[in-house]
């Protein structure tokens, strides 16, 4: 796989995954991914994105739920 960045090669590996969103911080360490050998971006596929993000829905909704109940 060529990099979109530099034309760079592609190659499966891992990177890191941080967000600050809604009132927390999550981080991953190592995330599958395609990473550029020459220039190091992160390219990740569909299947790591949607559980990125299903993971971050249960999050908001669990962190919801916290404020909720402190502020009660």
């Amino acid at each position: 796989m060529e990099c979109l960045c530099c034309k760079g090669q592609m190659k499966r590996g891992t990177a890191p995954f941080a967000i600050d969103r809604n009132g927390y911080h999550l981080s991953w360490d190592a995330i599958p991914a395609w990473v550029c050998e020459q220039c190091g971006e992160v390219l990740f596929e569909a299947r790591e994105v949607n559980l990125i993000q299903e993971t971050l829905s249960v999050l908001d909704r669990e962190t919801a739920v916290l404020v909720e109940q402190a502020l009660s």
